[in-house]
């Protein structure tokens, strides 16, 4: 992703939950809005020090086994940006925080990752191998490739007959 809308995602969540929290403030009132924020923070610092805490275990029992703990490591990044969307005040930010913190949520989330984050960044760097595009005719470009028609066992070039 580019950085210019990485800078735009993040100036857009704070103006949408400023533009979300006046509403919700003229409605309810100040002082419901600030304990409904102060409310989904702590409840949902709790409920991410839980799955952290699974997670953790989890990481543990797969690395004891020898297993790669992949998807243990992208639940604890993500777990760490719900929690850092929880202690950030406002609704849109506390919907993703949670969104990142309930399992049945974060399932998906972690899914899309692997798939358009993960892959692609493994792939750039082994040079195809984590997804098997790998070139197997030789090197890319290589003008030296053994012709592996079945009339002419051979290199270019050369005179079998």
């Amino acid at each position: 992703m580019q950085t210019r809308w990485v800078i735009a995602l993040l100036l857009a969540i704070p103006l949408a939950d400023t533009l979300l929290l006046l509403p919700v403030a003229s409605t309810i009132g100040f002082v419901p809005t600030v304990l409904l924020v102060v409310l989904t923070g702590l409840l949902g610092m709790l409920l991410v020090r839980a799955e952290g805490r699974h997670t953790l275990s989890k990481l543990q029992r797969k690395t004891a086994t020898g297993e790669l703990p992949t998807n243990e490591l992208l639940d604890g990044g993500l777990l760490i940006a719900a929690g850092a969307f929880l202690l950030t005040p406002g609704i849109v930010t506390d919907v993703l925080g949670f969104t990142l913190a309930l399992p049945f949520t974060r399932y998906p989330v972690r899914g899309v990752l692997k798939r358009y984050v993960v892959r692609p960044y493994l792939d750039k760097q082994t040079g195809g191998f984590v997804s098997g595009n790998v070139w197997v005719g030789g090197f890319p470009g290589d003008d030296d490739v053994v012709n592996l028609d079945p009339e002419e066992y051979g290199r270019p070039g050369d005179d079998n007959s």
